[in-house]
């Protein structure tokens, strides 16, 4: 045995590692039959921040997914990055937005609900991106998330929820529509933006924001290639459904480390992410991804994973996968999905702490009235369009303003 071990690191240190080329007879039609049955995973941002998050996630890049940018303001839809667009609500909003109405924003994900089950047919998981307490986010992804499901979709939502600071009634509105969306998905990851404020106070606000945008952008498009790349030890579809599907509240987050004790070091970190609004302790069913360097060790592999198993509960249906990176060599990174974790956030929400919030009252200009009956709500009349596109120029401000002094 001594010597077949020794024979196999000679030759792993020596010889490339390849796969032997050979082409069996029945490759043609297993090819085939892969593509046939290759999954279907969707990212969609709705609203304007759920957008946003779809242009940083193209901007870095994402492969074998599509991405949809969903929106009332039709604007900022032709500003944003992605695969797909639907303008939605084209009657109720005409293209203005919802002006922080999620009532609104409600209605206008109904209207257009033939648009949306056209573009999500045939759909095995969808990643739904978006800001809570304003119009479009908050009123339409409980509906969007509604038809995914029954679409046959699982639906993991990932939402922030709005600062402090800018008062109670957009916090109420989130909440509402947080209690709404936790309902209608599968698994829901959220992110406070008041925790942004740990880690980039003194930073311009463009910059706070863009760091928000990319944890969450490069957190799904970790998860996303967790099924769609090839690895070492694969996780497949299967496993992945099988983690989200009635996941609950989530902790979805990722770590990375080039030192010396690089793979707890990669694990502290993904941990310690301060836009967290969960902790793992005691979750139900968690995927670990591994991605190193050739020269990462099976013991490095195992202290990530007991360290993680370790936090969970003891009868947590652990996945996990690992994957070489030739550029990342020296390094490891740590890609964690926890289902069923304790959000105070959802909790909170679901156990209705805050009241649902009445309909915002708008500046409004006339309009062609527009009158649309809400399935278990009262009739809505507009005939309005949100102030900005009523003449008022929109504040402007220079690229030093801090997220602090909002």
């Amino acid at each position: 045995m001594k010597s077949i071990i020794k024979s196999a690191y000679k030759r792993a240190e020596e010889e490339p590692i390849e796969t032997p080329d050979k082409v069996a007879p029945e490759d043609s039609m297993l090819k085939e039959f892969v593509e046939k049955v290759k999954a279907r995973i969707v990212i969609m941002g709705i609203g304007g921040a759920g957008s946003n998050t779809i242009t940083r996630l193209n901007a870095i890049g994402i492969d074998s997914v599509e991405t949809i940018a969903v929106n009332t303001d039709a604007q900022h839809l032709l500003t944003t990055s992605a695969d797909r667009k639907i303008l939605i609500g084209k009657e109720v909003c005409g293209g203005n937005g919802s002006g922080g109405d999620p009532r609104i924003g409600e209605e206008a994900a109904r209207e257009s609900s033939e648009d949306i089950k056209e573009i999500l047919a045939g759909t095995d998981i969808l990643f739904l991106m978006a800001g809570l307490g304003g119009g479009t986010g908050t009123g339409a992804s409980p509906v969007i998330a509604d038809i995914a499901k029954q679409l046959g979709a699982v639906v993991v939502s990932i939402v922030t929820l709005p600062f402090s600071a800018e008062g109670m009634k957009k916090k109420e509105i989130a909440m509402e529509g947080l209690a709404r969306l936790a309902k209608s998905s599968d698994t829901i990851v959220v992110v406070n933006n008041d925790r942004i404020l740990d880690i980039a106070k003194e930073l311009p606000l463009y910059q706070a924001f863009f760091i928000s945008d990319e944890i969450v952008a490069r957190a799904v498009k970790g998860m996303v290639e967790i099924v769609m790349k090839p690895g070492l030890i694969n996780v497949d579809l299967a496993d992945l459904r099988n983690v989200l599907e009635k996941g609950g509240p989530a902790v979805l987050t990722f770590g990375e480390s080039d030192g010396e004790n690089r793979a707890i070091e990669a694990v502290d970190d993904a941990l310690e992410n301060p836009l967290l609004d969960a902790d793992i302790s005691g979750g139900k069913a968690a995927i670990i991804n591994i991605t190193s360097g050739p020269d990462f060790s099976l013991n490095e592999m195992e202290q990530i994973v007991e360290t993680i198993v370790g936090s969970l509960d003891p009868n947590a249906n652990v996945i996990w996968g690992a994957r070489i990176d030739e550029s990342l060599k020296g390094s490891v990174q740590v890609l964690l999905v926890v289902t069923g974790v304790a959000s105070p956030s959802v909790e909170a929400a679901l156990q209705g702490e805050f009241e649902a919030p009445a309909t915002l009252e708008r500046t409004t200009v006339p309009k062609v009235e527009v009158k649309t009956k809400l399935k278990g709500k009262k009739t809505l009349e507009r005939k309005t369009v949100p102030i900005r596109q009523a003449g008022k120029k929109r504040e402007s401000y220079s690229g030093d303003f801090g997220i602090d002094e909002l």
